[in-house]
């Protein structure tokens, strides 16, 4: 095969997609040239671990927003590869909602078995992706910031894997500019201990709301306000944490909400969300959509209908995350090899609005695990990707909603949760999560195997 490939980004998505063209070589099938641009110097998009804020060593906007204590906030049984489980992984059962450096060690455990990591070109930026309709070919300027220096390169197909969990959305709110303490975006968030002893407002109800809120409550911060714009999140709160209506605006320390309340506060984290933003791809190749399940401009949630040689991977809000990757991929292989055809113009635009019209009438969250569940097998079902059962997934996700409503402090305490992949039965952590300080993954797993 004469193609080449661009992969742009090495995080779970990028890593979905250089794992299923391994394990087309694998079975004696000739895959294309790939080459994947990475712009961190290590795999794992978000899920490696940064220390850093604001700008890289090359001066490029930090990539990752992930911090130190963070644990995974759904069971690992609904993300679980269909060909890599992670009782293979670890030799053993673990606990169904680990840290996140053993998460990290999963993703990237099945191709650390192959060759592919050669693949990767590390801490290369991609600057511009341009099409030419004549020669049918992607020209992409990367900057390789180790050898300071440009280079061009041409490609039958690109694959965007970049995410969209890395570029802030930020409101402003009047008195942002005076308030007298630190106002950060979970972008840059990264320790919970800096928050101790502090009165912190957090703005949003987003899962990193409930997630960074949790974990500075866990390490000790002195109380947690909650303003949202639309409804409270509504979980039975420790005594130390509250919900409010909208910030209307700050003075000095003091925060206003739209019920007249105020609050004396220490720091501010808009927990406010993020944007899709791909800033190398010019307009007609450029993916514009909202964060929902039905992704705008995408046939089959991952081929760009303006130009079907460009597709996206896990550009979707998320329920499912790794398995879900791993179906678009081998999805996104299978055309990319000629194995799947495209149907017409008119029928990818159709398959769009039909996945909109759908999503629409979905009445809860419950109702979207389904929605996104059945996504992930129509993806399966036209590939080799080894089958899962999806239901039993699903079952996992709603466990999870059910024990969060219980008690949001205690539903990583859960175990005997079941693998939908190998029927193996997860074990309790044996400390409970609000205890357990150490998330290091020797400490955990020498508590585990």
């Amino acid at each position: 095969m004469d193609k080449r490939v661009c992969i742009i980004g090495a995080g779970p998505s990028g890593l979905a997609q250089l794992r299923a063209f391994q394990q087309a070589e694998e079975k004696g099938i000739r895959i294309p040239k790939v080459i994947c641009y990475e712009k961190q110097s290590n795999w794992g998009g978000l899920w490696n671990y940064n220390w850093r804020t604001g700008t890289d060593e090359a001066g490029n906007p930090i990539h990752g927003s992930m911090y130190r204590q963070l644990w995974s906030n759904g069971p690992k049984e609904g993300l679980e590869f269909a060909d890599y489980t992670f009782k293979e992984h670890f030799g053993g059962s673990i606990p169904s909602y680990p840290p996140r450096e053993v998460l990290f060690d999963y993703i990237k455990g099945r191709l650390e078995k192959t060759n592919f990591r050669e693949k990767i070109r590390f801490n290369t930026i991609v600057r511009d992706v341009k099409y030419e309709s004549q020669s049918t070919k992607f020209i992409i300027t990367v900057r390789d910031e180790t050898l300071d220096c440009e280079m061009v390169e041409e490609f039958d197909n690109v694959v965007v894997a970049s995410g969209h969990f890395s570029t802030p959305n930020i409101p402003y709110y009047e008195g942002f500019e005076s308030f007298n303490g630190r106002i950060l975006h979970a972008h840059d968030f990264r320790e919970a201990r800096e928050f101790r002893d502090k009165n912190i407002l957090i703005l949003g109800t987003s899962y990193s709301a409930e997630d960074i809120g949790s974990q500075c409550w866990k390490y000790g911060c002195k109380s947690v306000t909650v303003a949202h714009r639309t409804a409270p999140m509504g979980y039975d709160w420790p005594a130390n944490w509250q919900e409010v209506p909208a910030l209307v605006k700050v003075k000095g320390s003091e925060a206003f909400f739209k019920d007249g309340s105020s609050k004396l506060v220490d720091s501010i984290i808009l927990c406010t969300g993020y944007k899709h933003h791909f800033p190398f791809l010019p307009d007609d190749l450029r993916l514009k959509t909202a964060n929902r399940l039905a992704t705008a401009g995408l046939y089959k949630g991952v081929v760009w209908n303006k130009n079907p040689k460009l597709f996206y991977l896990g550009m979707q809000d998320q329920w499912y995350t790794f398995n879900m990757f791993d179906a678009q991929a081998w999805y996104v292989r299978d055309i990319i090899l000629g194995k799947i055809s495209l149907p017409s113009s008119e029928i990818m635009h159709d398959d769009v609005l039909k996945r909109e019209i759908a999503e629409d009438a979905l009445e809860d969250d419950y109702a979207c695990v389904v929605y996104q569940g059945a996504y992930t097998k129509e993806l399966m079902d036209d590939t080799d990707y080894p089958s899962f059962d999806v239901d039993a997934a699903n079952e996992a996700f709603f466990r999870w909603k059910k024990a969060k409503k219980k008690n949001i402090m205690t539903f990583r305490d859960q175990g005997e949760f079941i693998s939908p992949i190998d029927g193996t039965v997860s074990a309790a952590h044996p400390k409970a999560w609000k205890d357990e300080l150490d998330d290091s993954m020797e400490n955990y797993l020498n508590k585990k195997i």
